[in-house]
């Protein structure tokens, strides 16, 4: 089990184990659970008995018998990398972020190093995220890196790049000579379910039979929100999606797809404040024809590229392979 390495992405709200060849990146077995960060956390609380590291641990090292159960074989003394929140305040053990200017062959990665975790030799190294004057990131910066390492994206000298990873909390993340410069956090996906769930335009808009963004008047209702995210203030423009169903104009579940446009248009409008060579869209499925069909309507005049779901979740574990062998050197100069 030598050539192997066991990725775990723990999130705010789930838990995802995986045992992965080394090399070549694929995935032998994994497993998945609702038990993110948040939830665990709350249940370390709620006892006294453990202190926070040796909880989490034994959540982490339960995941891996199950893991190997699952195999049919022992996973035991393989080395294992956990990135996401487990290194935040609510995890396994707070570690304090990397900073700018970040290099993307993880060499300057912030991480914590625990002996002999999973057995003789096999350590557990925690990694943690990256900051910035006013920003903060976990996991984007995996995925970078990953994206990278599997020659999904050539650096040039010199040139420019600006990564978009949507989301909950989608990422604007530019690089220059192979170092990250600066990244910004847009609450583009958390303002959409706030604005759809609790706000006055609840009742203008519906999920619940959405076609997705496939039908002819799905997309023609995203097209005028993202048109419209440059006519006016957002705070304006919100209160039309309430306008557009009183008048008529839209029913329901296409004024949902109005709504997005106009966020994503939002976001995306402030990539017009600098001048970067290459644009390049990195997004999972589920946002990925939405963000598409933005950035062709807005044209920012540069090299556009689109990255999808497949491939981010290789880089994701590419990512943690490679931040795991950058540590490895390190100890071992």
């Amino acid at each position: 089990m030598n050539n192997y390495i066991l990725c775990c992405d723990w999130g705010t709200t789930s838990f995802r184990l995986r045992l992965v060849e080394r090399h070549t990146y694929a995935i032998v077995a994994e497993i998945l659970s609702p038990s993110g960060v948040a939830g665990t956390f709350r249940s370390w609380k709620e006892q006294t008995q453990i202190n926070r590291f040796d909880f989490y641990s034994n959540i982490l090292k339960s995941s891996i018998r199950e893991l190997g159960n699952k195999l049919g074989e022992s996973v035991e003394n393989i080395p294992v990398i956990v990135s996401g929140m487990a290194s935040s305040s609510l995890g396994m053990e707070e570690i304090p972020y990397a900073e700018l200017p970040f290099d993307i062959n993880g060499s300057q990665a912030s991480v914590r190093v625990f002996k002999n975790f999973n057995g003789p030799d096999s350590n557990l190294v925690l990694v943690s995220g990256v900051k910035s004057y006013e920003d903060v990131m976990r996991g984007e910066e995996a995925q970078l890196i990953g994206l990278i390492k599997i020659n999904q994206v050539t650096l040039q000298e010199k040139q420019q790049i600006a990564f978009v990873f949507p989301g909950t909390h989608s990422k604007h993340i530019f690089v220059k000579n192979g170092l990250v410069t600066d990244f910004k956090t847009y609450m583009t996906g958390e303002i959409f379910n706030i604005l759809s769930e609790h706000s006055i335009l609840k009742d203008s808009i519906d999920l619940s039979h959405s076609p997705g963004l496939t039908e002819g008047a799905t997309i023609e209702a995203f097209k005028q929100g993202v048109e419209a995210s440059g006519s006016s203030t957002l705070l304006h423009n919100l209160f039309t999606v309430r306008t557009k169903q009183l008048f008529g104009k839209f029913v329901k579940d296409q004024n949902s797809f109005y709504l997005s446009g106009l966020l994503i248009g939002t976001e995306l409008r402030q990539l017009y404040s600098a001048t970067y060579d290459h644009l390049i869209i990195c997004s999972g499925k589920h946002l990925f024809d939405h963000y598409k069909i933005a950035v062709e309507m807005l044209s920012f005049g540069m090299k556009t590229s689109f990255i999808q779901s497949e491939l981010i979740d290789k880089a994701t574990i590419a990512g943690q392979v490679q931040l795991f062998n950058a540590q490895q050197t390190i100890s071992n100069e």
